[in-house]
């Protein structure tokens, strides 16, 4: 079965490509906004749809104008567009579904941090030689880390801080399939332990933002006092986002050892199908009966520090890292339904909230059993399989 995955590397740019790179996203960045702007005037004033194709169609006649928004080819501006329709695409999709919109909004040059070429024309890697050779900025030192497999189609070069880096997304990439162990494992998420599993393990979370709260709120305070436009703000804003970073590496880094650590050593990984966006909605405002126009306390200090804690120990991405590295490995992977399974004592079956008398302990009041609540609750997703 054909396989996608994406491999990311970092780029080593001289300081002319750099200076190159950034001019390319200047100008990308522009052709965005341009783009956005399209779309809006042509509903505003003319009720009338702009799509995709309608754009791409006028880039040709930006090489008399522009010239250089097309220096570094026609595939990484067709990119650009695609971003763009891809941005409308997920706005109609929220609308159909209720949820907040999002109108697409346009982008600043600081914010503006990666360019894409969407098929094979306009750059080619050379692994042998530790280079990217890009249309318009020349060939780009990469530090490959890890082989290349599969056949690369498309690739991202993306600005995080000083450093470029490039994904390059593959298809066809053979499968690693790992030797049988016959075991399974019933695995349980949790804020104060990233996971508990059927067989009795806690591994404790991370939480690499709790760990950097006191350093990231002295750098946000530092950046809060620095006026707008100035260079010392956009110095302090680089730290605010560099701490952003390493929060966000920990984190990943984090999922990777585990859900390879769970792939490595069971057949069977079952984990509750958790809905993780309805689970840190913000609680609804409650008015008061009395007519005042008051509002009433509906706990969103609490219910705030417990969506920083969802956040923070990274449910989705685990997940989603368990599935890839389990598809690749021949492992199978089941999400069941999560009700009632902290409430089931899975001893006897019986179903009763009292049964959860702490945060930590369980203990049934049918059949006395007791144990620790994440690990009985690991052990009821697990169930029969």
């Amino acid at each position: 079965m054909s396989r996608c995955r994406t491999f990311r590397y970092l780029l080593q740019p001289t300081g002319r490509q750099r200076a190159a790179l950034e001019g390319l996203l200047g100008v990308q960045c522009e052709l965005y906004n341009a783009a956005l702007e399209e779309r809006r005037g042509a509903w505003t004033w003319d009720r009338r749809s702009v799509s995709y194709f309608d754009q791409t169609r006028t880039l040709t006649e930006l090489r008399a104008l522009r010239p250089e928004v097309l220096a570094c080819g026609v595939v990484v501006c067709r990119g650009t567009l695609k971003r763009l329709g891809r941005a409308f695409g997920a706005f109609y999709r929220r609308c159909r579904a209720g949820d907040k919109a999002g109108f697409p909004r346009f982008k600043s040059r600081r914010r503006f941090d990666s360019v894409q070429w969407e098929d094979t024309s306009g750059w080619r890697l050379l692994p042998e030689q530790g280079r990217l050779h890009l249309l318009g900025i020349g060939q780009v030192k990469v530090r490959f880390h890890r082989p290349l497999r599969g056949t690369p189609k498309a690739i991202t070069v993306r600005r995080e801080g000083r450093r470029y880096w490039v994904s390059v997304r593959c298809v066809d990439v053979p499968a690693t399939l790992l030797p049988t162990t016959g075991r399974s494992v019933g695995i349980d998420l949790g804020v104060r332990f990233e996971v508990a599993t059927s067989d009795g393990q806690l591994i404790g979370a991370g939480r690499p933002l709790r760990r950097s709260a006191e350093r990231l709120g002295v750098a946000q305070r530092a950046l809060a006092t620095k006026q707008r436009g100035s260079g010392h703000r956009a110095k302090a804003a680089e730290r605010v986002g560099a701490i952003h970073r390493r929060v966000a590496n920990q984190r990943r880094d984090f999922a990777h050892q585990l859900s390879r650590s769970l792939v490595n050593h069971y057949d069977l990984i079952v984990h509750e199908d958790l809905k993780i966006t309805n689970l840190v909605r913000r609680p609804r405002p409650r008015k008061d009966e009395d007519g005042t126009g008051m509002y009433r306390a509906n706990g969103v200090r609490a219910k705030g520090g417990l969506n920083r804690s969802i956040h923070d120990a990274g449910w989705g991405q685990l997940l989603s890292f368990i599935a890839y590295k389990a598809e690749e490995a021949g492992r199978q992977v089941i999400a069941v339904d999560p009700r009632y399974t902290s409430q089931r004592c899975s001893s006897c079956g019986h179903v009763e909230a009292a049964n959860r008398c702490s945060q930590a302990a369980f203990r049934c009041l049918a059949c006395g059993h007791e144990a620790q609540a994440d690990v009985n609750a690991a052990l009821n997703i697990l169930g029969p399989h």
